[in-house]
């Protein structure tokens, strides 16, 4: 498989704060990398670095061996390559899903309301949202914002996807709904870079799962034997934590679920 995007020796500050420090990546075509690792890691960063939302103080970033990172690269042209998902869904709230989902193919790739339109509608019925396009934002859930997104950033046709942390600002019951989107587009062979705390879908989905602590690649492997038998000691701590919030959460749930029941009695 040829190689899509390559990160080498990336390092990035906030001032006096170093965020990312020697990053090296690589993810092949059709290649889903699971980013894991604790608030403050530098996953988000990571990201922002890849579609250049944020300049790297060091190193390069390659898309297709084409290094994006360089002096006169132009910046447009390389983010309609690499779209980006974020937790917010950022939708605009004056125009509808359909509106909100052509917007960028009409005016950064000049297509024609008609022929942006129909590839939209075809878009949003694969996700389940054909009787939505004619809503605004604010008469969807937080599932169905996030899928119109997801949607949103296809349009662009991207050689990568991006996703940082998208179901963390989702009611637990919406998460399903946009994680099966995601793996579809896994399926379909789209090539993917995932901040996610949701370890189930990095077992599932992903190929590889990358674990960050303090700006810096800890561990790397195919998900069974990082998440089942990770080498780093400080990959173990991570995951032990990771498992007993889980139970908690779980837990929490039912004890709520018990209760509701309970007053409904």
């Amino acid at each position: 498989m040829a190689e899509q995007l390559r990160l080498e020796h990336v390092s990035k500050s906030f001032g006096d704060l170093p965020v990312l420090r020697g990053i090296d990546l690589a993810l092949e075509e059709h290649e889903v990398v699971c980013l894991i690792g604790a608030s403050g890691s530098g996953k988000s960063t990571l990201l922002r670095c890849v579609n250049l939302l944020e300049p790297v103080d060091e190193g390069r970033i390659l898309l297709r061996g084409e290094d994006v990172t360089g002096r006169g690269v132009d910046v447009n042209r390389t983010r309609r390559r690499i779209g980006i998902v974020f937790q917010a869904f950022n939708l605009f709230p004056h125009m509808t899903v359909l509106d909100n989902v052509t917007l960028g193919p009409r005016k950064a790739l000049r297509q024609s309301r008609a022929e942006a339109e129909a590839q939209a509608r075809e878009l949003l019925g694969r996700f389940g949202l054909a009787d939505r396009a004619g809503d605004y934002p604010d008469r969807l859930s937080g599932g169905q914002q996030q899928r119109v997104a997801i949607a949103r950033a296809l349009m662009m046709e991207p050689r990568v996807m991006l996703f940082d942390e998208v179901t963390s600002a989702l009611d637990p019951e919406l998460v399903g709904e946009v994680l099966v989107v995601m793996r579809d587009l896994a399926l379909a062979g789209m090539t993917m870079l995932v901040v996610t705390h949701e370890m189930q879908f990095a077992r599932e989905v992903g190929d590889r799962v990358v674990f960050m602590d303090e700006g810096r690649i800890v561990e790397q492997a195919n998900p069974a034997d990082l998440l089942d038998r990770p080498k780093q000691e400080r990959t173990r701590r991570f995951l032990r934590r990771s498992l007993q919030l889980a139970h908690s959460i779980e837990e929490l749930t039912i004890d709520e679920a018990t209760k509701e029941e309970g007053s409904i009695e």
